[in-house]
């Protein structure tokens, strides 16, 4: 057989058939589910990009929230630093001139006794210095938080200093007074 003749018989063929069964096993679009559809994927990509946005912002929040907390932290440690050398200072001009200036305190103590001290202060003016340093440069290209970790560490120190300042301090006094008990007890006046 001839192609000519094959063609028109496949051609008689889809002429004769009633049209139902020629559609019966074409399957059919609906354009509008389609069109839905894209919609509905170009709306779910926009959302995801929205989210996205939404995370790198929450992200970027997080991050400043972090530095102004480690800042914050700095801050308060610098100030309770301050507070810390002011009340050594202020024991140094009251306390200390009041031990070295007392009767009861040996001639061969005073020395000892302001060296005790002048360590003390010199030790919180190095810390002071060593501060300055820290906040003015960036030492050795540290972060908020290490730098605020460091100044944390020195007002645990600054701390101590006051503390053992006190402690040297309620010592001397207490040798005054017992001395200057001992002294009335020694230079009393018996009624006999």
């Amino acid at each position: 057989m001839s192609k000519t003749k094959i063609l028109i018989i496949v051609m008689a063929f889809i002429f004769l058939l009633p049209a139902r069964a020629m559609c019966q096993g074409i399957p059919t679009y609906d354009n509008t589910n389609f069109i839905s559809l894209v919609k509905q994927l170009i709306e779910s990509g926009k959302q995801t990009a929205n989210i996205i946005k939404t995370v790198k912002f929450l992200k970027a929040q997080k991050e400043n929230f972090e530095k102004v907390n480690d800042v914050v932290k700095q801050l308060r440690a610098v100030r309770e630093i301050g507070r810390n050398n002011q009340r050594l200072i202020d024991m140094m001009q009251d306390d200390l001139r009041n031990i070295l200036d007392s009767p009861y305190i040996k001639p061969e103590e005073v020395a000892r006794v302001s060296e005790s001290f002048t360590a003390v202060i010199e030790n919180s003016l190095d810390t002071m210095d060593f501060i300055d340093e820290i906040l003015s440069s960036d030492y050795l290209k540290m972060s908020d938080a290490e730098r605020a970790e460091i100044l944390k560490e020195k007002e645990l120190e600054s701390q101590e200093m006051v503390s053992n300042i006190t402690t040297k301090t309620r010592r001397y006094k207490d040798i005054i007074s017992f001395r200057k008990m001992q002294d009335k007890i020694n230079n009393r006046e018996t009624e006999y």
